[in-house]
């Protein structure tokens, strides 16, 4: 009877082993095939923010390293992609992250031109509500591009807040803390490309590679 048992648990115990390690592999199958989904998505929204012809190299191979809590919003460094032609660069992706967005932090691409100019703003993930803070999606409105084309200058900065606040940014219906957030973590972006031109403007070593 007690060897019946053994057998039975020992049985037992083999299928709960062979159970696990199924669902792990799978876990880390699904897992990978998200992390890989999530860097194609990432890489095409930095591309999508750069206009054709106004780069020779592979911007999300070009990467300067990034740091500041406060403009950036990080707490650890976050890479640039860079954008070059001829060596020169000609613009720059930045990663902000508005920390207070209604359901928590937005990531966010920053392009901006050499001349500080915005090429365009993107979010990349947000975890805001759907139907209302989730109209910072492209596909979802066109609200994103009212930053198209904007400067450190162009508004001053008593206008770089939603119109509620008096500055010259739509808020949505319903939803101002989710535009706000976007549209102060943009301008604190902007500041830090102004603080360190120097550094994202340099141009390429003479052994970087062109296409």
């Amino acid at each position: 009877m007690n060897r019946a048992l053994l057998k039975n648990a020992l049985a037992l115990g083999l299928l709960a082993v062979a159970a696990a390690g199924v669902v792990a592999t799978v876990h880390q199958f699904t897992a990978q095939r998200i992390d890989t989904a999530q860097r194609e998505f990432h890489g095409r929204a930095v591309l999508e923010l750069l206009p054709k012809g106004s780069y020779d190299n592979h911007p999300l191979d070009t990467q300067v390293s990034t740091f500041d809590p406060k403009l950036l919003g990080r707490d650890e460094p976050a890479s640039a992609y860079l954008a070059r032609l001829q060596g020169q660069t000609t613009a720059v992706v930045l990663q902000p992250v508005a920390r207070d967005g209604y359901g928590g932090s937005i990531q966010l691409l920053v392009g901006v031109t050499a001349q500080g100019r915005l090429l365009g703003v993107r979010v990349v993930a947000h975890h805001e509500t759907p139907g209302q803070g989730d109209r910072i999606e492209p596909g979802k409105s066109d609200w994103l591009h009212g930053f198209d084309g904007r400067s450190l200058g162009d508004p001053a900065e008593p206008g770089w807040k939603v119109n509620k606040d008096g500055g010259q940014f739509d808020q949505f219906v319903g939803a101002t803390v989710t535009p706000r957030a976007v549209v102060k973590a943009t301008h604190l972006a902007l500041q830090y490309f102004d603080a360190h031109k120097s550094e994202l403007l340099a141009p390429a070593a003479s052994g970087d590679r062109h296409e």
